[in-house]
């Protein structure tokens, strides 16, 4: 498999990982962009792991008002130091993740903030779904498996496509810009109010 500069590039722009790092993942995965992604990660090269230990109590809450005060959101996104928070580009990430959830109303910023019950209960829909449509069961795990990835895809705001830039994830937002800063970021958490919602 010829592992093109390209490919590194891109690599390295999802992960935050060295040039060389990112080369021998392409080429220990043959190619495969996810398998070298997981490989970086069991390495610990990803600039994005690496930083994860670092503790984030910096940062900005930012807001976003939408369709003439219709929608309103907030967001709090933390980073390590007062100077990377105050940086146009820590900034303009904030504001963006803002815009994301007036966007695209998530009901969580990851998937490990979602509750058994409520997970169990996703799988028990899909069940059904499946039992219903009289699909082989030895299928249905992978079958089920599938559903909630998109599940987390429209509920969980890093695993959304981000609205800028479909190629993307938040997720992937976020990592390149800790590569690009050198910090840790975290979104901590974000509330959303849309006028004449019910209050749940």
């Amino acid at each position: 498999m010829n592992i093109t500069s390209a490919m590194v590039k891109e690599l390295r722009v999802k992960t935050g990982a060295g040039m060389m790092d990112c080369k021998e993942a392409l080429a220990h995965s043959e190619g495969d962009f996810e398998k070298a992604i997981d490989y970086l990660r069991k390495k610990g090269m990803s600039a994005a792991t690496k930083r994860s230990s670092k503790a984030a109590k910096d940062g900005a809450i930012a807001s976003y008002i939408h369709m003439g005060g219709r929608i309103g959101v907030l967001v709090e996104v933390n980073c390590e130091t007062d100077f990377v928070a105050k940086t146009e580009d820590f900034q303009a990430l904030a504001r963006d993740l803002a815009m994301q959830v007036a966007a695209s109303n998530p009901l969580y910023v990851n998937a490990d903030e979602i509750s058994e019950n409520a997970l169990e209960r996703e799988k028990e829909i899909y069940r059904s779904q499946l039992l219903e449509e009289k699909k082989p069961e030895k299928i249905w795990e992978k079958v089920i498996e599938g559903k909630l990835k998109k599940y987390f895809e429209e509920v969980c705001l890093m695993d959304q496509k981000f609205i800028k830039n479909t190629d993307i994830t938040v997720g992937t937002l976020v990592s390149n810009m800790i590569a690009k800063t050198g910090e840790n970021i975290i979104v901590r958490r974000f509330s959303r109010f849309q006028l004449g919602e019910e209050r749940k």
